[in-house]
């Protein structure tokens, strides 16, 4: 745990008490703060009594004795309209942060040369990240991941100068971090998201281009979206703003590292550094979506202070990435097909990614409950489809979207549509057929969460594959 002494001696507001809530309780508590946590859910509100946190209505509280307000990153800070103790401390004028900024604030009073990797875009950072850490971990190095991926950033061990932190940030998170300083800031991409939570994709892509501008070293930043090649331009304008090193899987750059058919080859001043990292073969990695994410890990981790100590090792490293669960993970394996679960595509953007990394054959299980837009922008993809399997609430909206140019299967439940496209693609003729869990949806209609639609394919599949003996 980092104990976060910067609000020594003063007391402080905590709302929202989550798995990140309450270990910014905690972390504050142990740096010598007094804490007054609130939250809205009763539930919440025991958990965090039984952790032992001091609970205090913030409702009727005397704000005039805060320091500071840490909030939760998913309890709104601006739209659709600040959340009321973000109102309760603008009135009482105290700053609203969250636990990332504690972060910084600690590293910046204990060990500010620290190196930090922070990762964010509207698509990839999962990956991105889990992979920089992976890469760094493989190589020897002492590594710390978290933030909007696994473990809360409080609960990591403290910033030292021998420890390098990869943290994924959402930009809810950035917008509570006015300190982020990372050593080694990545932007992947932008496209308009979370529009409910920032007004309009300008609020949205300001809030990323942040964690970026205020990078202490580099900036590492995808070039393929407009917003992002604005980005890089902009900073590299400006001296005294970090070095930019730009990433693309559509075209060579100068200065960064673009992909040519799932090879990474780096340019510094328009040198070409050699050898190539070939991605061929890396199941993992597979698609141009993760050809981005591993240019990015990739480029962070070479730019970091002692990054060209990382270059020796990097091909194998990346050959060992075991990817990330609920993302294109790899299943099982039933004679010619194999099953995939990609039950973290919650949306058709998402899904996009999954069938574009597949040539074709793909028996593709979707639905659930579905998001706006349904899978009209998927059009593309239909002939790599040999059929579909749909479930949830998105049966018909689905069905209606695929027509006549796809055949498809009215399933209901996840269960019945493993079984029918696990036969179908097995009675199959041809090689590298794909049995895909990538819903396009949300999972609440039959589901907790994606985690847990994710887990049922997996224990299907392993039921079905131990009946039909296989491995």
């Amino acid at each position: 745990m980092i104990r976060v002494t910067t609000f020594k001696d003063r007391r402080v507001a905590v709302f929202g008490l989550g798995a990140s809530g309450l270990a910014t309780v905690c972390a504050l508590e142990a740096g010598g703060a007094t804490v007054a946590a609130w939250d809205d859910s009763e539930a919440g509100r025991r958990a965090a009594a039984e952790a032992g946190a001091t609970l205090v209505d913030l409702a009727v509280a005397d704000w005039s004795d805060f320091a500071a307000l840490v909030l939760a990153p998913g309890v709104p800070l601006t739209h659709p309209e600040p959340h009321w103790t973000v109102a309760k401390a603008n009135a009482a004028g105290i700053e609203v942060i969250g636990d990332i900024e504690l972060f910084f604030r600690e590293r910046a009073a204990t060990c500010a040369s620290a190196p930090v990797i922070a990762i964010t875009g509207t698509n990839g950072k999962s990956t991105t990240t889990a992979l920089a850490a992976h890469i760094l971990s493989e190589l020897g190095a002492d590594v710390q991941m978290g933030g909007n991926i696994g473990r809360a950033v409080l609960t990591l061990e403290p910033p030292a100068a021998d420890r390098i932190h990869v943290l994924e940030l959402s930009s809810f998170q950035i917008d509570l971090a006015p300190g982020a300083s990372p050593t080694v800031a990545v932007l992947l991409n932008i496209t308009p998201d979370h529009i409910d939570r920032h007004g309009t994709v300008e609020n949205y892509a300001a809030v990323k281009r942040r964690l970026v501008e205020m990078a202490q070293g580099t900036a590492v930043i995808g070039i393929d979206d407009d917003w992002c090649a604005g980005i890089a331009g902009d900073l590299a304008k400006h001296a005294g703003w970090p070095a930019v090193r730009r990433i693309s899987v559509e075209e060579p750059v100068a200065d960064g590292i673009y992909s040519l058919d799932g090879t990474l080859h780096e340019r510094a001043h328009g040198h070409e550094h050699e050898p190539p990292l070939s991605l061929d073969g890396i199941a993992t990695l597979r698609g141009r979506h993760n050809w981005q994410n591993a240019a990015a890990a990739v480029a962070a981790v070479t730019a970091l202070p002692d990054g060209d100590t990382y270059r020796v090792g990097l091909a194998a490293a990346l050959r060992t990435f075991p990817g990330l669960p609920h993302r294109l993970e790899i299943v099982r394996r039933l004679g010619p097909v194999e099953f995939i679960n990609d039950s973290k595509a919650t949306n058709a953007d998402s899904t996009e990614k999954a069938l574009a990394s597949f040539p074709g054959a793909i028996y593709w299980i979707a639905g659930g409950k579905p998001k706006a837009g349904g899978i009209a922008m998927l059009t593309p993809y239909f002939p790599r489809i040999a059929k579909a399997y749909l479930i949830g609430e998105a049966t018909e909206e689905f069905a209606a979207t695929l027509g006549d140019a796809v055949p498809f299967e009215r399933c209901g439940t996840l269960d019945v549509a493993v079984d029918r496209a696990a036969a179908d693609a097995i009675a199959a003729d041809g090689a590298n057929r794909v049995v895909l869990l990538s819903p396009a949806c949300a999972s609440y209609d039959q589901f907790k969460n994606f985690e847990v639609r994710g887990d049922a394919f997996k224990r299907l599949v392993a039921d079905l594959v131990a009946e039909r003996g296989g491995p």
